[in-house]
């Protein structure tokens, strides 16, 4: 896999400057000034409209995206990115109903696009995610604003910028994306 990285970055329609990225950017603005287009040439990134990987999200996996930001309502332009590695073997994670892993708990093997029809929850406010890479979406069927889960514990959704977000659907990032 040699080459270009994966990741060129540039204004709408691929205009301008470009920056090429192969791992985790936190703060693109030492780079361009402004990106509202990208092109992902392997793997799968999330990117945010905000430094530091916060903000909105975006799931992008390889293809072109010329003005990608405007079309999914993104309030301003690509501020950091984050490279999603790739994950073969199983998919395990518990979704709580409250903060700290409290209230109702399940564990999730493969994708479920409406906790409250399978699992009769209308919450979850926290996660353990033990394998695989997830998006969690605060919509069912896999609608709404998005949050990339790595492996790791995420004891209050609120603590991490998601205060007036639900999460309603979950569904894992496959090889298949790739």
């Amino acid at each position: 896999q040699h080459g270009s990285p994966p990741f060129p970055l540039r204004d709408r329609n691929f205009q301008g400057r470009s920056y090429e990225c192969s791992s985790d950017c936190a703060d693109m603005s030492s780079y361009l000034s402004r990106c509202h287009s990208c092109r992902v040439e392997r793997g799968c990134f999330m990117v945010y409209d905000r430094t530091n990987f916060m903000g909105n999200q975006y799931f992008l996996r390889r293809g072109e995206y010329a003005d990608y930001m405007s079309m999914m309502g993104m309030s301003d332009c690509i501020r950091s990115c984050r490279m999603i590695p790739m994950h073969r073997g199983s998919y395990r994670m518990r979704i709580y109903e409250r903060e700290n892993f409290g209230g109702m708990m399940h564990e999730l093997m493969d994708d479920c696009d409406n906790i409250m029809d399978r699992y009769r929850m209308s919450n979850c406010m926290s996660c353990n995610v033990m394998d695989g890479h997830w998006l969690m979406y605060e919509q069912p069927n896999y609608r709404g604003r998005m949050m990339y889960m790595r492996p790791g514990e995420y004891r209050n959704f609120m603590n991490m910028g998601m205060s007036n977000m639900r999460f309603m659907s979950m569904r894992r990032i496959m090889d298949s994306y790739y």
